[in-house]
């Protein structure tokens, strides 16, 4: 893939309010000068659309803006940032999670991203209560992972399909 390959990439449109240059940022990446570039971009854009139309349009719709702490990983990045203990699991774990571009160990193909939702951060912060976002998503989107970080109430939330 080229510089302007990677530019179109960036300029997808993966549902109304989310393109794929939101996805593709990676502080391990521009840290350490690796590139996170996808193998299989149809495959990638195919998740990652999925990802934005089913479950974090809906999230936004109900909570406002998102900020997007990691979505796509490059099997190159996530293995790498794995063997540095940097927070990542292996690329098997990953795969159809935040490898939007490899199917899992069933075939089936999934896309993850790590999530802030500073309108619901700031009740938090208050009360300490997830229980109104957990309900809202257990009962509103068709998720295949959930979880949650102590840190700015961020959390994985995933897709996955045949």
């Amino acid at each position: 893939m080229n510089y302007w390959d990677l530019d179109r990439l960036g300029r997808v449109r993966l549902s109304e309010n989310f393109f794929f240059r939101e996805f593709l940022h990676s502080e391990v990446g521009n840290f350490f000068g690796i590139p996170n570039i996808p193998d299989d971009p149809k495959l990638a854009i195919e998740t990652g659309s999925k990802l934005c139309q089913e479950i974090l349009e809906p999230l936004q719709k109900e909570y406002g803006r998102i900020h997007i702490r990691s979505g796509y990983r490059s099997s190159h990045l996530n293995a790498f940032c794995h063997h540095r203990g940097l927070g990542c699991a292996s690329n098997e774990k990953n795969f159809a999670r935040h490898i939007w571009d490899k199917r899992d160990a069933q075939g089936s193909m999934g896309a993850t991203a790590c999530i802030v939702l500073p309108s619901f951060l700031t009740k938090f912060e208050r009360t300490g209560n997830l229980t109104p976002l957990v309900r809202f998503i257990n009962d509103n989107l068709p998720h295949s992972e959930l979880m949650f970080f102590k840190q700015q109430c961020a959390f994985n939330i995933g897709v996955k399909a045949c």
